[in-house]
């Protein structure tokens, strides 16, 4: 079997592996699950930033709410159904990735992380400012009777699983997809040499731009879905906070490998769970995990997994 079969098979029998979850979980891990999925999501948007181009930012919750409150305002104030809710908030994101983008890639390094975590600050307090329409760190609960597509309850239990499933499933294929075509492999070498890929004559810029928007669109219909399948908006979801937990779960899981989010939001997710049921310490707990982590899994679980046994992993 060749490494992309083997790749496609990894892939495939993970989301069909999530599917059959859906009738077998108990109701509480049934519920985590469609809630990891949708977290992953935007870590795999993420990653496509951080990962492959090497992008280090640290504003990304600023994407994640702009779908979010895209679609819940929307919703909200506007009268709009879910579906074409969902789609302004993507756009909404969209667009909120472009403007940054633009003016962002006029640095590199530190300064595109500073500049980064600069946006999404203002983004926070954007939020609070007009705290009449979003009512600021309070939010909003969308009401359980907007929240329907197609005649189907996104508050039921096991059709919002379904969706985070859909949802889930669509962000990997698309992203290990990238990954096997050309624009995928630019992004890989803008990661490990800028100025070489720029000497063999690609636009590194307009690479770079397009992997923003791209991982905009992706956190932006996370933070779209999260709204519209757990019925709530809040400003939380723009805060700093919202930022580093992406770079946590990529990280953990494994940057730069298709999987990797998945995984590090899984365990960072169980993790905290599991710790808070023992110790009002948990996030010590959490913070030793991560540095055991670091110390003997640099390259994340994901990336040990390739690096020793298995290098076709994507």
């Amino acid at each position: 079997m060749s490494a992309a079969q083997k790749s496609l098979a990894l892939h495939l029998g993970l989301i069909g592996g999530l599917f059959a979850l859906a009738f077998i979980l108990p109701t509480y891990h049934h519920g985590n699950f469609a809630r990891i999925m949708v977290l992953a999501t935007y870590a795999i948007g993420y990653n496509v930033l951080f990962g492959y181009t090497g992008l280090l930012s640290l504003g990304h919750a600023m994407f994640f709410a702009a779908g979010m409150y895209g679609m819940g305002l929307a919703m909200q104030y506007g009268g709009v159904p879910a579906l074409p809710a969902l789609f302004l908030g993507i756009i909404a994101a969209t667009i909120l990735a472009a403007v940054v983008a633009v003016l962002a890639l006029r640095t590199i390094g530190v300064a595109f992380m500073i500049v980064t975590l600069m946006f999404a600050q203002t983004g926070f307090l954007t939020i609070l400012y007009f705290g009449e329409w979003t009512r600021g760190d309070e939010g909003f609960v969308l009401q359980q009777k907007v929240r329907q597509i197609a005649g189907l309850d996104l508050s039921d239990p096991m059709t919002r699983y379904l969706a985070a499933w859909v949802l889930f499933s669509v962000a990997l294929l698309a992203t290990a997809r990238m990954m096997h075509v050309a624009f995928g492999g630019v992004l890989v070498a803008i990661r490990e040499n800028e100025e070489r890929t720029r000497m063999l004559g690609y636009n590194v810029f307009a690479h770079k731009f397009a992997a923003v928007v791209i991982s905009g669109a992706i956190a932006g219909a996370a933070g779209a879905a999260y709204g519209l399948l757990f019925g709530y908006v809040g400003a939380t979801f723009a805060s700093v906070q919202y930022s580093i937990f992406p770079l946590l779960w990529v990280l953990l899981g494994g940057a730069g490998t298709t999987i990797g989010p998945f995984i590090g939001a899984l365990f960072m997710f169980y993790l905290i769970d599991y710790s808070s049921g023992l110790t009002s310490a948990y996030m010590l707990i959490a913070g030793v995990a991560l540095v055991l982590l670091t110390l003997f899994a640099r390259a994340g679980i994901a990336g040990e997994i390739k690096r020793r046994w298995a290098p076709w992993l994507p």
